[in-house]
């Protein structure tokens, strides 16, 4: 089964870490991925929220920024494949307890293909 593991937190928090502090949390981080290296897919850390552009459906119109004003922002996610849901629990608590603060969401994936097809795990 795949999951997204969405990962949650204060952005004005993280992005006043020092580098040093940053490549701490990292290092911890790194260290869940390497234990579960053949559970682990992509990893994708999303830049700041100042970076993003939201396209407004109702307005048929682009703006600078995040969607929403939240007390917490999407970071990044991680794609693992595992057995079940308990295994990714398990990945999402060593995940929190590497990194500071937040939240992780885990949500099951559908794959969708060019040709139309769609496929559910699990």
């Amino acid at each position: 089964m795949r999951y997204a593991l969405l990962c949650y937190n204060d952005e004005s928090m993280t992005s006043s870490w020092s580098k040093e502090q940053d490549e701490a949390v990292m290092t911890c981080l790194r260290a869940v991925h390497g234990k579960y290296e053949e559970q682990f897919g992509p990893v994708a850390r999303l830049m700041p929220t100042t970076a993003a552009t939201t396209y407004r459906k109702s307005e048929k119109m682009f703006t600078d920024g995040p969607y929403a004003e939240t007390k917490e922002q999407l970071l990044g996610f991680h794609i693992i494949d595992v057995e079940s849901l308990e295994q990714a629990l398990q990945i999402v608590r060593e995940l929190a307890d590497a990194n500071p603060g937040g939240a992780y969401e885990i949500r099951p994936l559908m794959l969708f293909y060019a040709d139309g097809s769609a496929v559910k795990d699990g």
